[in-house]
């Protein structure tokens, strides 16, 4: 017999412990975006495919469910990210000319999870700011990150800072293949030297790359740990280039900054995460408790060119279902248990409670042995004509 309770692997359902605290968070972190000025958008879960998968990225098509509409006979896609979507909404629906700051949480779905114990539904969560290119931008986002973070209980959290602009400046200076490129992008995220070797060297009679900047490859995976020092390394290995020496100045003032709001601060220049889409400073968030990133974000100046104006923008996103698995354990919140009667001051203190913020669970059974399925610590009792909370 086919066991129809069952879900799909890397599919869950959330129970009312996690779902409520789940949802608090939520409301937390959309309370603090609004207080700094950003507005709530809710894009749809479904959209035409050529909308989601803009960024050029094999990974994000294999990642992303699609199907045939039925009413256009078109590739529909469920996202995978909601940053496009967004993207799409500031530079076709809104257009506006200043600085726009938008923020979102809903469901996104992932055809393979992305971790080793990540959920393929998750409930992805973030801000995005468009319109200002400057690292006031960068700065203001990655704070808003790291402050979201602690006001929902992540503690002792680790940030490393990576920006895509040194590899696309040698990438630029170097004008290589296409299928070379992606190798090298391959490898560097891999941290695979061995890799990068073999590719930096002359093949089948090719032109053999310059030594500046076969070293700078060679050196990038190398380039990772304490901010300090890791860019005072880095001003001496990578050559001149336009746009490193001032990538390297923007991540050494940003780093500076930050140091107060979180245990370290770590840098990664061979962190080419989302290199198809983002253009300039990136950064993740990490967590003792979590293998993979709690957080994750960057400028991504091209993206809404897909949509017919390209905007300056910058954004970070989270899942709150990751999240939860961080925090300490909860105690449970537990109401008052109320007797099922037709009694008008009973209704009415009932509504007294619950005004007041707490829960009241009418006992519709009645039966004493499943009282504590209500999670109550607390009863109405009538004494001396009076309805009054009392300890069970």
């Amino acid at each position: 017999m086919m066991q129809n309770w069952l879900l799909p692997e890397y599919i869950e359902d959330m129970l009312p412990e996690e779902a409520w605290c789940v949802e608090r968070m939520r409301a937390q972190f959309l309370e603090l975006l609004r207080k700094s000025g950003y507005q709530l958008v809710a894009p749809p879960l479904l959209e035409y495919a050529e909308s989601l998968l803009i960024d050029g990225s094999a990974d994000r098509d294999l990642r992303t469910f699609k199907l045939v509409d039925q009413l256009s006979g078109r590739t529909l896609a469920l996202r995978a990210d909601i940053t496009p979507q967004v993207a799409r909404i500031d530079a076709h629906l809104l257009n506006r000319q200043g600085v726009t700051r938008l923020c979102y949480a809903g469901s996104v779905l992932h055809t393979q999870p992305m971790g080793l114990t990540r959920t393929r539904e998750l409930l992805q969560i973030g801000a995005e700011l468009y319109g200002h290119g400057g690292l006031e931008s960068d700065l203001e986002i990655q704070q808003l990150m790291l402050q979201s973070l602690a006001l929902l209980g992540i503690k002792d959290v680790h940030l490393d800072l990576g920006h895509v602009g040194v590899f696309r400046a040698l990438m630029s200076h170097a004008k290589l293949e296409k299928n070379l490129e992606s190798a090298l992008f391959v490898a560097l995220q891999s941290k695979d030297s061995a890799t990068l070797q073999t590719l930096t060297q002359s093949r089948d009679g090719s032109k053999p790359m310059d030594a500046p900047l076969r070293n700078a490859l060679l050196a990038l995976p190398t380039l990772y740990g304490k901010c300090g020092d890791v860019l005072a390394k880095a001003h001496k290995l990578l050559p001149d280039y336009p746009g490193i020496a001032t990538a390297l100045d923007d991540l050494q003032n940003i780093s500076g900054q930050l140091q107060s709001l979180v245990s370290s601060v770590g840098i990664d220049l061979a962190d080419l995460r989302g290199y198809h889409y983002h253009s300039g400073m990136v950064f993740a968030a990490y967590h003792a408790g979590s293998h993979d990133a709690i957080a994750l974000g960057g400028r991504y100046d091209d993206l809404g060119k897909s949509f017919g104006r390209a905007r300056a923008a910058t954004g970070f996103s989270m899942d709150l279902r990751q999240l939860y698995r961080l925090l300490p354990p909860q105690a449970a919140s537990l109401g008052i248990c109320a007797p099922h009667a037709e009694d008008a001051a009973l209704r009415d203190k009932i509504a007294q409670l619950r005004a007041a913020g707490e829960t009241v669970v009418v006992d519709l059974s009645g039966d004493a042995t499943l009282r504590g399925e209500l999670q109550c610590d607390r009863e109405l009792v009538l004494r001396k004509g009076a309805w009054q909370v009392a300890a069970l």
